[in-house]
């Protein structure tokens, strides 16, 4: 990961939501998600807002939790023969499960969410 590829991602979120819209992202505090590439389109994007998680607790960050439920369905105990399967599977556990936060939840995720499946 860079900032550059971080501040690409933000503006191509920016462009998948109506203008009219804020748009609050909640990060970890990975070098690329700061810096100057970062702070220029937040500069150029008023209704864009990054909250950062708070240091040293991937407990509060909702996507420790999905790694970890991914690792345990997918690679805990199975034997791949090669990396594209074990992508696959990945990607499938990824893209088929729900999975709940009670903490994104007090920002209204499980609402929001549902219009959009």
């Amino acid at each position: 990961m860079s900032g550059e590829v971080s501040a690409q991602f933000l503006l191509n979120l920016l462009e998948s939501i109506p203008e009219d819209l804020p748009v609050v992202v909640f990060w970890d505090r990975a070098p690329w998600h700061r810096g100057p590439e970062i702070a220029k389109v937040l500069r150029d994007n008023p209704r864009l807002e990054t909250i950062f998680f708070p240091t040293a607790s991937p407990d509060l960050n909702p996507q420790e939790h999905i790694w970890k439920a991914a690792r345990k369905a997918v690679s805990h105990n199975h034997d791949f023969a090669s990396l594209p399967a074990l992508a696959g599977m990945f990607e499938n556990f990824l893209c088929g499960t729900l999975f709940p936060s009670s903490f994104l939840d007090r920002f209204g995720y499980t609402a929001i969410y549902s219009m959009f499946i």
